[in-house]
């Protein structure tokens, strides 16, 4: 089996709440997504999403990806979809990291390698073991009563785990976790995630104050893994390490150094579903609880993100995020859907979605 084309496209995600707001000012509320689609010699097609969270969250950006799969596409021709080792090669030969503009093309590779062979990427991924799993709600940074309005009305949707964005200054900060925490029941899950915001003296401040608040967990505090460290060292919080995990080198030295109870794990930041399984199964090995998600996208993310949670053990996830949910637009017929804060994974082969091409219009780039 062959590669024989290489299309990639592009179309823009709306944010379904408005502005998107982070620690930094980092404020979006529409972000450039792009598609690859695999063709091949027979006939069966493999299709990829990546959608970076704007140019400032991580070393990513739309334009970047584009022209990174410009680069990396012709070398794909002729090369066998199904075998993820070769295309990985066949890529890292063509250019150097980019990992998160190569993710879509795993993804794509992944779809295309669970049509062939009539399975679902779930089942390639080590098998289907969870037929549903808990979702999160990611809570833009605002005043606390706006952010607790936002909770509660999720929470009314059945959403019950809940990322509130701090990393602003830490008193203002532990008041916004301490009105939304005062919302919630017992069984309910708040995640206080700076995104690397917090300069470590705020960061110890932020942590003793929301020390006191029942069943709060600490995220990403500082912008480096010793600064998170120093933390973690410093506070009874559990915490979960996001940014500063690029690869298995850095989860191990978290590891060994006590920073975290938990990784979040982006499919883009570890080359696709591939990397992605490896950082899994490392954390389920360490003992390690895992967020699986992305840095942004719509249903072709949100498929492969949920295959990857499905092949997870019910223990070891903390929370996945399906963010065809946050978003408006939606190329796949808004699958997979999730219903009352749970997520599933799709049960045909492949990604098991079926993508609009109409919505995409005409590629942006086509190869050969």
């Amino acid at each position: 089996m062959k590669i024989t084309g290489v299309e990639v496209y592009g179309y823009d995600l709306t944010y379904r709440h408005g502005d998107y707001v982070m620690s930094g000012d980092q404020v979006v509320s529409r972000l450039p997504s792009t598609v690859v689609r695999i063709l091949s010699d027979r006939s069966v097609e493999g299709w990829g999403e990546v959608c970076p969270l704007g140019p400032l969250y991580l070393d990513s950006h739309a334009s970047g990806a584009r022209a990174a799969l410009k680069q990396v596409a012709p070398s794909l021709i002729g090369c066998d979809p199904t075998n993820l080792s070769a295309i990985h090669i066949a890529m890292d030969r063509a250019l150097k990291g980019h990992g998160y503009a190569k993710s879509a093309v795993d993804i794509a590779c992944w779809d295309l390698l669970g049509k062939v062979t009539r399975t679902d990427v779930a089942t390639l991924l080590g098998g289907r073991i969870q037929d549903s799993f808990p979702l999160y709600e990611a809570v833009p940074l605002g005043p606390p009563e706006r952010m607790r309005d936002h909770v509660i009305a999720r929470r009314e949707e059945g959403i019950r785990r809940f990322q509130l964005k701090v990393g602003a200054d830490p008193r203002e900060d532990a008041e916004r976790v301490r009105c939304v925490a005062e919302s919630l029941s017992d069984n309910d899950l708040v995640i206080a995630d700076a995104n690397g915001g917090w300069r470590l003296q705020d960061a110890l401040v932020a942590a003793r104050l929301l020390e006191p608040l029942p069943g709060v967990i600490l995220e990403e505090p500082c912008r480096t893994l010793e600064e998170c460290v120093r933390v973690r060292q410093r506070t009874r919080l559990p915490m979960v390490l996001d940014e500063v995990i690029t690869d298995v080198n850095a989860m191990l030295r978290a590891f060994q150094a006590g920073a975290m109870e938990a990784v979040n794990l982006k499919l883009s930041k570890f080359a696709g579903l591939t990397g992605s399984r490896l950082m899994r199964d490392l954390a389920d090995r360490l003992g390690l609880r895992v967020t699986i998600e992305d840095t942004w996208g719509g249903d072709l993310v949100t498929a492969a993100v949920s295959h990857l949670a499905a092949s997870t053990r019910a223990g070891q996830i903390l929370t996945v995020s399906f963010m065809n949910d946050w978003t408006r637009e939606h190329i796949a017929g808004y699958s997979p859907r999730s219903h009352a804060g749970i997520g599933a994974a799709p049960a045909g082969a492949g990604l098991g979605v079926q993508v609009d091409t109409g919505a995409l219009g005409k590629p942006l780039i086509s190869i050969p």
